[in-house]
């Protein structure tokens, strides 16, 4: 078993998803239970999905939950390309935050080699 707060995955993912809630604020108010809803969702989940595999006593079924935690980050650069695409957001946030979710990717599939 992981100690998931430990797990610099997991820090990390808290603070993109913070980034995420922030980002959307601006979003128009008929967005509230669509795109605002569903990317703050997926953001969340990578952490969440984290921290329940961290809880796992088999290796294989934490890396089960960072793929499940991957797919939500994938999710979440889809939905940062719809915003993009819809204009809700400058060409520039949209580089940084998937930067940030690329970093996060790539960290997930790194340690998930380690496990």
């Amino acid at each position: 078993m992981h100690n998931f707060r430990k797990i610099f995955i997991y820090q990390k993912s808290v603070d993109f998803s913070v980034l995420i809630y922030k980002f959307t604020k601006t979003f128009p108010k008929d967005e509230q239970f669509g795109l605002i809803s569903q990317i703050r969702r997926a953001a969340i989940s990578v952490s969440l999905n984290i921290a329940e595999g961290s809880g796992n006593k088999s290796n294989k079924e934490f890396k089960r939950f960072l793929e499940i935690a991957l797919r939500s980050n994938y999710e979440v650069m889809s939905w940062l390309e719809i915003a993009l695409r819809l204009n809700y957001c400058k060409k520039e946030e949209y580089k940084t935050l998937i930067a940030e979710s690329d970093e996060i990717a790539a960290m997930i599939v790194g340690f998930a080699k380690q496990l």
